[in-house]
């Protein structure tokens, strides 16, 4: 009996770095072209934003290995949201062109913070699909809006 909880164990620790190295695998382009119609324009140094052909779940997987993600109530939770709550009204973008993207649908978004030494340092949010800079089309991946906090 003592051999099962053994190879229980083995067996989990073989597993784990599998699964850490599987959310690692989520690589991100840098689209600063999304900075301009997102974010405030007093504040757009503040802002980055990237993209990633990954669905939300492998990024929300990547997310629950790095030890720098803050794990408050609520917090990394994917929920449905309208376009305008997903990407907020600061910035220049066109809502009702937003709105017409995504239709009868609505995008996944989660929220979180990172931390360094245990002072917030950014805030994310993450949206699934995204719009194209034109808002023309959706990409199946997931956009990553990274506010650094000073």
């Amino acid at each position: 009996m003592q051999s099962i909880p053994r190879l229980l164990v083995t067996a989990s620790l073989i597993a784990a770095p599998a699964l850490v190295r599987g959310a690692d695998r989520v690589a991100w382009r840098d689209a600063p072209e999304y900075v301009r119609l997102i974010a405030p324009a007093n504040q757009r140094k503040s802002y980055s934003i990237s993209v990633t052909d990954a669905p939300l779940a492998d990024v929300l997987a990547q997310v629950a290995a790095d030890p720098a993600a803050v794990a408050a109530p609520g917090a990394w939770q994917p929920r449905n949201e309208s376009p305008q709550d997903a990407f907020g009204s600061a910035g220049v973008y066109n809502r009702w062109l937003a709105v017409g993207l995504y239709g009868s649908r609505q995008p996944r978004v989660a929220r979180g913070a990172r931390s360094d030494r245990g002072r917030i340092v950014e805030a994310w949010t993450l949206v699934s699909p995204y719009p194209s800079a034109d808002l023309a089309t959706l990409h199946p991946g997931t956009m990553r809006l990274i506010l650094k906090v000073p």
